[in-house]
C-alpha cells in the first residue's frame, strides 16, 4: 500500500495518499492545491473482492493517469495530495456518512443519497463499468474501519494544505482533477461529447474568474469545455467552495478519449499531446504563484 518517496513527496502508506510539494528549485506555497483523489490503483487484500471480478472491472472507475497529467503543478507552487488506493476501496470523493444498506450490514433502509442508492457510494458496491465488487456483504465496523484508515487522513491532508494556502494568502483554491469515461458525454449517435467538463457548483463554490480563466485555457488547445454538466464538482468540490470564508474549488473532468485507451488500459497516441497541454493549462493558472 506504500506511495513511494520521490524528490518532496511525502507518502502515508497507512492512508494509501502521497502529498507532493515543491522541487528544488521550483516555487513553493502558491495558493493552489490540486488534488486527485481516483488515480489510484492499489487495492489492499481485505478489499476481498468477488473473486469472479476481473481486473479491468475492478479498476474501471479509476480515474487512470491523472496524477501524471497534473505532476508539472509542484514547479508553479501548488501542493498536490494524491490517492494511491483504487476508487473500488473508498472513494475519496464521497461524504464519508453516504454508507450503503444494501452492502454493508447493521444500516437501516432507506439511508443514503441517491448515488449511493445507485451502488456508489463512499464504498462501492458496483464497478464504474456496473459489476458487483462483491460476492458478500461488509460488516458496519469493517466499513468504518476503512473510511478511518483511507477516508480520513486523505481528507485531514487535504485540510491541512487548504488551511496553511489559506493562512499564506488569504484564500486557497483547490483544483479536483478527475477523468471520465468516453462513453459518460456521448451524444446521440456515439459523436464524442466534450473534452472538458469544468464544475463550479453552478458558480457557487469559486470566483467566475477563476471558471474563465480554466475554460479559456483549455479551448486555447482546440478542446471542447461544458459548464457544469454532466458534472457539476462532487463532495470535495461542495465541502471546500466557500469562496465567502477564502475556500474556492472548482472540479475538472477530462475525457479519457484524448490520452488514454480504456479497453487496453495503456497511454493512447494522444497521450504526449494532452500532457503537453494540460501542463500548459496549468502554467497559466499558476503563473504570478511565485
Amino acid at each position: 500500500m506504500n506511495a513511494g518517496d520521490s524528490g518532496g513527496n511525502r507518502a502515508n502508506g497507512a492512508a494509501g495518499f502521497t502529498v507532493a510539494r515543491a522541487v528544488p528549485g521550483g516555487v513553493e506555497g502558491g495558493r493552489f492545491v490540486f488534488a486527485s483523489p481516483h488515480s489510484g490503483d492499489l487495492y489492499p487484500t481485505d478489499m476481498d473482492a468477488d473473486p469472479a471480478l476481473t481486473e479491468a472491472s475492478l479498476r474501471s472507475a479509476e480515474d487512470a493517469l491523472v496524477d501524471q497529467l497534473i505532476a508539472s503543478g509542484v514547479e508553479g507552487g501548488a501542493a498536490l495530495v494524491l490517492g494511491r488506493l483504487g476508487r473500488a476501496y473508498v472513494d475519496l470523493n464521497r461524504d464519508p456518512a453516504d454508507l450503503d444498506p444494501a452492502l454493508i450490514e447493521g444500516l437501516g433502509e432507506g439511508t443514503g443519497s441517491a448515488r449511493t442508492a445507485a451502488g456508489y457510494g463512499v464504498i462501492p458496491r458496483l464497478s464504474g463499468d456496473g459489476q458487483p465488487l462483491y460476492a458478500r456483504r461488509l460488516t458496519l465496523a469493517e466499513a468504518r474501519e476503512r473510511i478511518a484508515r483511507v477516508h480520513a487522513p486523505y481528507h485531514a491532508a487535504l485540510d491541512e494544505q487548504m488551511r496553511a494556502a489559506r493562512a499564506r494568502h488569504g484564500e486557497a483554491v483547490l483544483v479536483d482533477w478527475h477523468s471520465m469515461p468516453a462513453r459518460a458525454t456521448q451524444a446521440s449517435g456515439g459523436a464524442r461529447g466534450p473534452d472538458v467538463v469544468l464544475g463550479d457548483r453552478h458558480g457557487s463554490s469559486c470566483e467566475a474568474g477563476l471558471t474563465r480563466r480554466l475554460r479559456r485555457g483549455f479551448e486555447a488547445l482546440g478542446w471542447r469545455v461544458a459548464l457544469n454538466q454532466p458534472y457539476a464538482g462532487g463532495w470535495t468540490t461542495q465541502t471546500w467552495g466557500r469562496p465567502d470564508e477564502g475556500f474556492h474549488a472548482i472540479q475538472i473532468e477530462l475525457n479519457r478519449a484524448l490520452y488514454f485507451d480504456e479497453a487496453a488500459r495503456t497511454p493512447s497516441a494522444g497521450w504526449s499531446r494532452t500532457q503537453k497541454g494540460v501542463a500548459r493549462v496549468i502554467a497559466a493558472l499558476l503563473a504570478g504563484e511565485a
